[in-house]
């Protein structure tokens, strides 16, 4: 992953707190000197159309001592949406490091008679979410040029590091289906360098001819996956209307709908049943591109502890890695950092000690854990609360962390153009005043949407803000609101 620069940090201002007097429906704290941010804020809050039965909760600091310039409802609780990975991204560089990387190990408990490998070969997954099919070409190359061109043994998954619990507690099962809802395990495989771990691309391309059923293909390509293929295509004037799904607890893709003739064709990202089988099967692939003859079968199961390293490969280190998970807001690195801060700390890679490990991190950035509830890395679970001032407070600690500027970089950055640059916010706050100030990371879940980050204003000043908007009609119409915040102290 390419790092990229970013521009200089302006010197900070100090405010003075005072409260905001002309409000009868929130209780707002302001800093003397900026009562006329204060009323903006107020006044754009209350006309906004979309937010009179909805929930803002907003908080704003100074970054250079952490007073609060602005707070609505900042102490309440509130769905945070993707805003809970900015948690996770900074318990896992504490705890784990910037140069952490995963490992994958294979292992044999047999030995060499010429060149065919007598035993058992093991893929040993420890919770790589960037392990790529390539991977595995490249290691079964390695296997062929060590000498082996047979194995008299079975191919065996090994994905004992995490538990065997796939799925976030409040997961639903439309969500399943989806590569942001993918199923968890140590031994997984991304389909792509975005590295959504444990999904597979589907494209589907229209046919020359009208009424015929359009093309369909996965990649990386796989007999793991079936397709039904119920699409067709149609002229040009019909709609789009291509549905691509996967059938719960199966590994069959379902098509459907129609497809204009001349249209580009259509990808989607859809979750495999069993990540560990769908890695056994792209190594077995990979075996047979490479001549290496395997005479068992494909299994799952735990390595002997006496079984001889083969081969291992290491991940890109943390500090890379974050910059997928925090610009791309990519759920299943968050899920599986919370299971390796697990294992780490207390042996056992669960959500559960995952995220009493992360609670325990909170605590020393000094956020009131008891005030929050946390239920997975990633914030997909509509059950997650954080109150505004948590957040904010959070991220005005943190400043202070050697790994800070890690951190920094991995959010994305307002209207910048390029994918791994501006990630979620490359398209938002184009030319206004907000323009290249804002690093932040966006959250959204049917009617939630969140905001939290840095700005740095006109003035050369920097803030530090939280915007969590709960029970709206629409989350697309809460990031308009937070993009008129935004550039609002962006202007100061």
């Amino acid at each position: 992953m390419r790092k990229k620069s970013f521009f200089i940090i302006c010197s900070l201002f100090i405010f003075i707190t005072c409260s905001f007097p002309t409000s009868t429906h929130f209780h707002v704290k302001a800093i003397e000197g900026t009562i006329e941010l204060t009323q903006q804020l107020n006044h754009l809050i209350s006309n906004e159309p979309d937010l009179k039965v909805a929930i803002a909760g907003i908080s704003i600091r100074n970054a250079s001592n952490g007073e609060i310039i602005y707070s609505k409802i900042g102490d309440t609780r509130l769905k945070p949406a993707s805003n809970l990975k900015l948690f996770t991204a900074a318990a896992a560089l504490s705890v784990l490091g910037e140069k952490y990387t995963f490992k994958t190990e294979i292992l044999t408990d047999g030995s060499m008679t010429g060149r065919v490998l007598n035993g058992h070969l093991f893929l040993k997954g420890m919770g790589d979410p960037t392990l790529l099919h390539a991977d595995f070409d490249e290691i079964a190359k390695e296997l062929k040029n060590a000498g082996i061109d047979q194995i008299n043994g079975d191919l065996v998954g090994d994905d004992s590091w995490y538990d065997d619990l796939r799925y976030s507690r409040d997961l639903t099962m439309k969500d399943q289906m989806y590569y942001y809802g993918g199923a968890i395990s140590a031994l997984t495989v991304s389909p792509n360098e975005d590295y959504d771990a444990g999904s597979i691309i589907v494209e589907v391309k229209p046919s020359d001819a009208i009424g015929k059923k359009p093309s369909i293909k996965m990649n990386p390509q796989t007999n793991h996956m079936k397709v039904e293929n119920h699409a067709r295509t149609v002229a040009d004037e019909q709609k789009k209307t291509i549905n691509i799904t996967r059938e719960h607890n199966s590994n069959t893709v379902i098509v459907t709908g129609e497809i204009p003739k001349n249209s580009k064709r259509i990808k989607e990202w859809v979750a495999v049943l069993d990540p560990t089988q769908y890695a056994l099967q792209l190594f077995k692939q990979s075996l047979e591109k490479h001549d290496i003859q395997l005479t068992g079968d494909v299994s799952t199961g735990k390595t002997p502890e006496k079984s001889r390293m083969l081969k291992r490969i290491e991940s890109e280190p943390l500090s890379e890695i974050l910059i997928p998970f925090m610009k791309l807001s990519n759920n299943v690195i968050g899920e599986m950092l919370v299971k390796e801060l697990g294992k780490v700390v207390y042996g056992e890679g669960s959500w559960d000690k995952g995220i009493k490990v992360l609670k325990a991190q909170l605590q020393k950035f000094g956020v009131q854990s008891e005030l929050l509830v946390l239920r997975d890395g990633s914030g997909l679970s509509h059950v997650n609360l954080i109150p505004a001032n948590e957040l904010s407070s959070f991220l005005f600690a943190i400043q202070k962390e050697a790994w800070f500027h890690t951190f920094l970089h991995s959010l994305p950055v307002s209207g910048a153009p390029e994918r791994m640059l501006g990630g979620t916010l490359r398209n938002r706050m184009i030319n206004t005043p907000a323009q290249w100030r804002v690093r932040a990371k966006t959250g959204s879940l049917a009617t939630v949407s969140s905001l939290s980050g840095y700005i740095d204003t006109e003035n050369g000043e920097r803030l530090i803000f939280s915007i969590i908007l709960n029970n709206l009609l629409e989350a697309e119409k809460g990031k308009a609101i937070e993009d008129r915040i935004v550039v609002l102290l962006a202007e100061q």
